[in-house]
């Protein structure tokens, strides 16, 4: 039976989801433009800990979601209409408008390069042809939306939790918990070794896809199935891996580090909640997906190269109203009447009308 705490209702975890996403879009807007002016948001945010915690993240509620679904299908249909139209929309998207402003021209565009495109990256395989024809080929990074390379990860994830919890209830969960970690940390220190054997940073690539990133999926995982444990100390855990993460940064402790990370995402998750901020919809997802090609089409165009504080600006902009559009046109129409995206809506529309009827004396 899958652990109900008050806590699980009550939480920040779409709050800490748009905060991961808003740091990889401000470093991206560096990263992709060179802009010196921007080199600040490099020094005072890391995208690499927002995608870890965004596994943390996945691996809490993605694991809660399988426990809590009446099927397998169930599990399934919820997974699928949560990530993929969305992820759809975005990839189609940027193959057909991008023509604008690539340099082929129509018939040079929609060419086989195009097909190789749109086949992969619908199927999360974006590294086989992260380009369009033509498309930003005079940026600093061609790639049209490079954000996406996470999604096949979080996808394998989904794909994979079945199998755990099937492992789970025939072997017990802690075990399986501890050497699937284990395996995840050997698999990045194996790799890790080898690229500083061999200098080649194909080594340093691969230990970050999936079975690199499954310690933090994992620790996510822990935290969820142990979550009365970690409610009985809850400031005690939270300063064990403070202390942790503080001595990381000087004496790199990698055995420990994931578990660390997904102590303090999941503590402030539950233990300081600030209010519901999927209350008007979640649009963290919208965010991460869609800020890649905007940047790309700022740089692109130049013309706020001199200004970087209002190309942040228009960044931002762009990229929220992207995020609100993706939300209420596509990723809200699929989602199941059971979402707690949906009530929380359907909550705030009648606080509205309720204020409305003690605010107007005749209706």
């Amino acid at each position: 039976m899958p652990y109900d705490s008050p806590r699980l209702t009550r939480n920040n975890f779409d709050l800490l989801r748009l905060l991961f996403a808003a740091t990889v879009c401000l470093v991206h807007a560096y990263d992709l433009s060179g802009y010196p002016q921007l080199a600040w948001l490099a020094r005072v945010l890391s995208p690499a800990s927002a995608l870890k915690g965004f596994f943390v993240v996945s691996g809490f509620l993605v694991f809660m979601s399988f426990e809590r679904s009446s099927s397998l299908a169930s599990y399934a249909r919820k997974r699928i209409r949560r990530i993929y139209p969305a992820y759809f929309t975005v990839v189609m998207l940027c193959a057909v408008a991008l023509p604008a402003v690539g340099s082929q021209g129509v018939e040079g565009y929609f060419s086989l390069d195009w097909g190789k495109y749109v086949l992969a990256n619908l199927f999360f395989l974006n590294f086989l042809q992260p380009g369009l024809p033509g498309v930003f080929e005079s940026n600093p990074l061609a790639a049209v939306n490079g954000a996406l390379w996470t999604l096949k990860i979080e996808v394998m994830f989904y794909l994979m939790v079945p199998f755990f919890v099937f492992l789970f209830r025939r072997f017990a969960r802690l075990p399986v918990l501890v050497l699937t970690y284990g395996l995840s940390l050997a698999y990045v220190a194996l790799l890790t070794a080898a690229a500083e054997r061999t200098g080649s940073g194909i080594y340093l690539e691969l230990a970050r896809q999936l079975p690199g990133q499954l310690s933090y999926f994992m620790a996510g995982a822990f935290l969820y199935y142990f979550l009365p444990l970690f409610e009985r100390r809850p400031v005690c855990f939270l300063l064990a891996a403070a202390l942790v993460l503080a001595v990381d940064t000087i004496v790199p402790l990698p055995l420990l580090e994931p578990l660390a990370l997904a102590t303090v995402v999941v503590f402030f998750a539950l233990f300081l909640y600030v209010g519901n901020f999927a209350k008007y919809g979640d649009f963290s997802y919208g965010v991460y997906i869609i800020h890649f090609p905007v940047i790309q089409l700022l740089v692109q165009g130049g013309c706020l190269r001199d200004r970087p504080g209002w190309f942040l600006a228009t960044l931002i902009l762009l990229t929220g109203m992207g995020a609100l559009a993706m939300w209420h046109l596509v990723e809200k129409r699929f989602l199941l009447r059971s979402s707690h995206y949906l009530a929380g809506e359907s909550l705030a529309a009648a606080a509205t009308d309720l204020a409305s009827d003690q605010s107007t004396p005749f209706r």
